[in-house]
């Protein structure tokens, strides 16, 4: 970038419709700012593309200038794929259009949308695509990975619920893709990540939910901790699809329905979603209370927008972040006291553990239907390090890379696409598991120079001459 002249830039800016930045423009540094605050990269230059012509020419322009290529949607990855230093960021956060039709039961989402945006829109009609639990997500980088949240175990993955999408290739073309147009480039991008192009629409199948969920939090004192994690585990694998229980443990935060004596110690929160007949939720869930007795509670008839809002306090951005994971079948008794045991020892207040719980739909589709294939996992383990002084890195990371290793054993070796770190390319093919040679001959097809790398990287296996 340092030695190319001003006007090959001039040239390629007056051709877009968005907005060209380069470092020392007004609105750079802020433009380069990601959710994950360790991240720190500088981009020579970042195009706010307004449409999918300024995609296409951003790809064109990376390509016939050999520049290191970002994808920025939501830029809530937490390995920071959506920056690259010294090459060209394609920002798609400006293009926002949601487009609901109730008659067909069909969302088309353009990358730049986060999930509260499409749950704003999507439940005007009580209508929702299973989508993460963070609403400041973005819903193109959440699904590319595969996609995983409180209505997975009753409606799938995200990419279970994909059934079409426009995609900008390395050569420059758009594509439309489905199951009979392009279908190996569909069957890709439905857990391959961003490394077959640039999605700038995606189609979604739609499901009556809402506007009104039973849910909300329960907590335990964390003296309750084994026989709350172990009634939890035994509970999640049988309660019925519609609801979904994720247990995190943490230090409290000051919520205004817990005593304050409990505000900052460790505890089990117990994360409740019951999609079906909001009448049905309290019998539904009324096996959790035996766990143990409560020190809080705010269970009941909620909206679920505002669900899906739940947690976004705890998930800001700005503050540093680092994340180990393991995908579990099963979860013995050794792997929980593991649990308890690292969570009794978290080195910051707002460090936190959390099993997620999928099975249901998710796990009833076959490992190769998509190029997601962790079909086998019941329980994923995120282990969340979250703290705001950089003089906390050494230590925070520390205990999570512990942490990793001590649960390993337990684990099934797979992970989620969407919770790997920037140091853990030793875990791509693991990430992509038994369709990771197939992702393989789609990329060497479509992507052989390796243009859309900077991700969980699928390399491919020939360069051409």
């Amino acid at each position: 970038m340092t030695t190319m002249k001003h006007d090959v830039i001039d040239d390629f800016k007056s051709k877009l419709r968005g907005e060209l930045l380069e470092p020392g423009d007004p609105g750079f540094d802020e433009a380069r700012k990601i959710w994950n605050a360790m991240i720190d990269r500088k981009p020579a230059i970042i195009v706010r593309c307004a449409g999918v012509a300024d995609v296409m020419r951003s790809v064109v322009f990376a390509r016939d200038h050999d520049l290191a290529l970002a994808v920025r949607g939501g830029g809530h990855n937490i390995a920071g794929s959506a920056m690259c230093n010294d090459g060209l960021v394609i920002d798609l956060s400006r293009m926002k259009s949601v487009r609901i039709d109730p008659d067909t039961r069909r969302a088309y989402v353009e990358p730049g949308v986060l999930l509260g945006e499409f749950d704003h829109e999507a439940q005007a009609f009580g209508l929702v695509t299973p989508l993460g639990i963070n609403s400041t997500t973005g819903v193109a980088g959440l699904t590319l990975g595969g996609g995983f949240g409180w209505l997975t175990r009753r409606l799938g993955l995200a990419v279970d619920n994909l059934v079409a999408a426009d995609i900008v290739m390395a050569d420059g073309n758009r594509m439309h893709v489905d199951e009979n147009n392009h279908p190996d480039i569909f069957w890709a991008i439905r857990g391959g990540g961003g490394n077959f192009g640039v999605v700038t629409m995606f189609e979604f199948k739609l499901h009556a939910v809402g506007p009104e969920i039973y849910g909300g939090l329960l907590v335990f004192p964390f003296d309750q901790a084994k026989a709350v994690m172990t009634q939890f585990r035994d509970f999640a694998n049988n309660m019925p699809e519609e609801l979904t229980v994720w247990a995190v443990l943490r230090k409290a935060p000051p919520l205004p329905f817990l005593p304050p004596d409990v505000h900052g110690k460790e505890v089990v929160v117990l994360a409740i979603c019951y999609s079906g007949a909001v009448a049905d939720g309290k019998r539904a869930i009324e096996a959790l209370y035996t766990f143990g007795k409560p020190c809080g509670e705010n269970v009941g008839p909620m909206p679920y927008e505002l669900w899906q809002q739940a947690f976004d306090p705890l998930l800001t951005a700005g503050a540093r972040n680092y994340w180990k994971s393991h995908n579990f079948s099963a979860l013995g008794d050794e792997a929980v006291d593991k649990v308890i045991e690292y969570a009794g020892r978290l080195p910051g207040s707002q460090c936190e553990i959390f099993l997620g719980v999928l099975g249901g739909q998710a796990n009833r589709v076959p490992p190769n239907a998509t190029a997601y294939a962790h079909r086998d996992a019941l329980f994923v383990l995120n282990v969340h390090t979250r703290w705001d002084d950089p003089t906390e890195d050494k230590p925070c990371v520390a205990w999570a890379r512990d942490f990793f290793s001590a649960t390993e054993q337990y684990a099934t070796g797979g992970v989620y696409v969407n919770f790997l770190t920037e140091d853990e390319t030793e875990r791509v093919r693991a990430a992509y598991g038994v369709n990771y040679d197939r992702l393989v001959q789609i990329k060497n097809r479509y992507d052989p120079r390796n243009l859309f790398r900077q991700n969980q990287n699928i390399c491919p296996a020939i360069q051409p001459s």
